[in-house]
């Protein structure tokens, strides 16, 4: 998904949107920002500083400045949950945990290495059960007895449902089965740096109630969940390019910002 979040002055939000990234829209976040500016009654111009973060944050070419995801979601978590000391994010691409402090990364753990413990890693499996994602977590909360799935590998994981389907288990079972095995794997990643409270769980997987059962149970504590999990560094984005507009502004010094134009990047580059 690409995100953009307008705050104001005070750093209250104005406008949030969020799109689909695909193949081709990843060369398309004017069009995501074009939104953000119409729901905030805003003009490209009119805006003090822009921040490009996450994966394609070099895909924004009308951007200010690029800082990493990581550093976005902390300083976004802080804004909602100040007293958070640990976070948990799963996305579709990665799954992280961050160690933060007053909004500033202390330390942190990451796989981004393989689907497994990622977002897609549900999404793939639920297309092997012929069932949306959205209907992932109203299912696994039917279960009695989740099925164990053995097998993380996102590729083997997908033939172990398709047997457990042949031997009879239902299907809720072997979706909170998939739920808990995530959960596990990502749980793992977690203790390497220590559980700390409070902690937050961001990123899609989030908004998935299942989910978030099984993290809670695998991490064995409370988690705090945003409204919206997933626009979480997108205001930590927005956030740090209202501080730093602030901070050049009391030094006298004049905001300078990049070409302003709204228009397709024709490049890509991840360096």
């Amino acid at each position: 998904m690409t995100k953009a979040v307008v705050i104001d002055a005070a750093g209250n939000t104005v406008s949030a949107v969020k799109g689909p990234t695909g193949a081709e829209h990843r060369h398309l976040a004017n069009e995501v920002m074009a939104r953000a500016l119409e729901a905030a009654g805003l003009k490209l111009e009119e805006v003090g500083r822009i921040v490009a973060t996450g994966y394609g944050r070099f895909n924004v070419p009308f951007a200010d400045e690029h800082i990493t995801e990581l550093s976005c979601h902390a300083r976004g978590v802080y804004q909602l949950f100040p007293d958070a000391r640990t976070v948990v994010d799963i996305g579709g691409q990665d799954a992280k945990c961050l160690k933060v402090r007053e909004g500033r990364l202390v330390d942190f753990a990451m796989n981004d290495k393989c689907a497994a413990g990622t977002g897609r890693f549900l999404e793939l499996t639920a297309q092997s059960l012929g069932i949306g994602l959205d209907d992932l977590a109203a299912l696994s909360l039917k279960s009695s007895r989740p099925v164990e799935i053995s097998n993380m590998c996102t590729i083997f994981a997908q033939q172990e449902v398709v047997l457990r389907l042949s031997q009879g288990e239902k299907i809720e079972d072997i979706i909170a089965g998939l739920h808990r095995a995530l959960a596990e794997r990502v749980a793992a990643l977690v203790r390497r740096l220590g559980i700390e409270p409070e902690v937050v769980l961001t990123g899609g997987v989030a908004k998935n109630a299942g989910m978030v059962q099984a993290m809670k149970e695998a991490l064995g504590c409370a988690l705090l969940v945003p409204e919206e999990p997933l626009l979480t560094g997108a205001l930590g984005a927005a956030l740090l390019a209202g501080e730093r507009a602030q901070r050049l502004l009391a030094q006298g010094k004049p905001l300078e910002k990049k070409a302003r134009r709204l228009e397709k990047a024709t490049f890509y580059t991840g360096s």
